[in-house]
């Protein structure tokens, strides 16, 4: 029995790029092993947005090699951002680590399936008529088959477009992902007609930028369309999109999502900064005021909705001042979520070739403690309004003893139940507790109906 490997690093799009790595290793005759060091196959999905995902990678090779040069045959593949689109990357990886087999750029799988088909040919031309062989490895279609250790989640990613056009100062995504290109509609509607037929119940559409799906060949309402067509997919529940821009998310766009009950009140559109200087800095396309009137918009055309951004703090050139219009936006905004990072410049951006990193560590990491307390509390109110309230679940599975899901907003619930498995059902559940990230609730209590007694009176 052939045995593989994978692990990832960093992003959904990886998490959804490995998953199809490990399909088409299943396709081959591989099965799924927790111990890298027993597998006759390893694939490192990289990401290089934060140095420590980098590092964590250049650890795994180096307690791979030993293994390597004890069974020369075990083949180790490197995949995704630090890896890239061109050659000058994958040229300096090849220098430091001969170990490894095949080097793939981000979402790609046909080097490694091509690298072990060629061998088992190899291995099998004596034994099988070659006419048969070529037959039995013809190209897959696109139906995305999950890899057997992940059958049975409710939820999936699925990429709709690669690569970014969009090229912000601080970001190495463009360089190492390229050009955007959109996956054809037709694909995308299949593929989660497949997973739906797993059992999958929940898709999360990923893009760079989703909602330019489409622009790439002029559709501006490429997005859109697509919600509407998965919309209509028997089987499907729920239908979330990440990551948004505030640059591009139409009014069509939100309309669709207050219009079709599948798609979630949930949408992810980074500020990244809140000063205008800031933004000018990064090259992200918009003003604070801008981003204001978006969240207005937004609030106003989707009810309920729940709206999540992304933050930079410490960014090349970042003034007290600068910081402090961070802060008043999120407080004036109350958002739902701040995924919250530290500026650390990466090789290859333009802020690390042409800005100075100024801003101290210390001094960012309590910057970044400041707005996690900030966000702590807004997001303590924001979940308070909620309690004693009846909210709609779909359950992932069981967590602790009790059952986990999330509601349509993406609000994070817990509760309990030994009656039967709520695992993939919608569920409406009472919440009986609240806190920043998550809540508790309750099954919804029998209803008592009260009989009037009415005595009897002779006559």
């Amino acid at each position: 029995m052939r045995r593989y490997h994978t692990t990832f690093w960093g992003c959904q799009m990886n998490e959804a790029d490995t998953q199809r790595v490990a399909a088409e290793l299943e396709r081959l005759g591989y099965v799924y092993t927790d111990e890298a060091e027993q597998a006759d196959v390893v694939v490192l999905n990289t990401c290089v947005v934060r140095q420590s995902a980098e590092d964590k990678v250049y650890g795994k090779l180096g307690a791979l090699k030993p293994v390597k040069t004890a069974r020369p045959d075990m083949v180790i593949s490197v995949m995704g951002c630090l890896v890239g689109q061109g050659t000058k990357q994958a040229d300096a990886l090849r220098k430091a680590y001969p170990m490894v087999d095949v080097f793939m750029s981000p979402s790609e799988t046909r080097p490694l399936v091509d690298f072990l088909q060629a061998r088992d040919m190899d291995r099998l031309a004596q034994e099988v008529d070659l006419s048969a062989l070529a037959t039995r490895y013809q190209a897959q279609d696109e139906e995305l088959a999950l890899p057997t250790h992940e059958r049975g989640r409710i939820q999936a990613n699925v990429p709709v477009m690669y690569g970014c056009d969009h090229v912000c100062t601080f970001c190495i995504i463009p360089a190492r992902r390229g050009r955007e290109r959109s996956r054809s509609a037709d694909d995308i509607v299949r593929e989660v007609r497949s997973l739906v037929g797993q059992g999958v119940k929940e898709v999360m559409l990923l893009g760079q930028i989703v909602d330019r799906f489409g622009y790439d060949s002029g559709d501006h309402a490429g997005l859109s369309s697509l919600l509407r067509r998965l919309n209509a997919v028997d089987g499907l529940e729920r239908i979330r999109f990440l990551t948004s821009h505030p640059s591009y998310m139409t009014d069509e766009l939100l309309e669709t999502v207050a219009e079709a009950p599948k798609v979630m009140e949930h949408i992810n559109v980074p500020v990244q900064a809140g000063h205008d200087v800031t933004l000018q800095r990064m090259k992200r396309g918009y003003t604070t005021d801008d981003y204001r009137r978006l969240v207005e918009r937004i609030r106003r055309t989707v009810p309920n909705v729940a709206i999540h951004t992304d933050i930079i703090v410490g960014f090349a050139g970042e003034t007290d001042e600068h910081f402090q219009g961070t802060v008043d936006l999120l407080r004036e905004l109350k958002l739902d979520k701040a995924h919250l990072a530290m500026y650390s410049p990466r090789p290859g951006t333009v802020s690390a070739k042409i800005m100075a990193d100024d801003v101290p560590p210390t001094e960012k990491a309590r910057r970044l403690h400041l707005l996690d307390e900030l966000q702590h509390t807004v997001v303590a109110d924001i979940n308070a309004r909620y309690l004693g309230q009846s909210v709609q679940v779909l359950v992932e599975g069981r967590h602790k003893g009790k059952w986990r899901g999330r509601t349509r907003n993406d609000k994070l619930v817990f509760f309990e139940d030994a009656t039967r498995d709520w695992t993939g059902r919608l569920v409406d559940v009472e919440v009986t507790w609240t806190g920043p990230w998550s809540m508790q609730a309750r099954l919804p209590q029998p209803m008592t109906v009260e009989r009037e007694v009415i005595p009897l009176v002779a006559g």
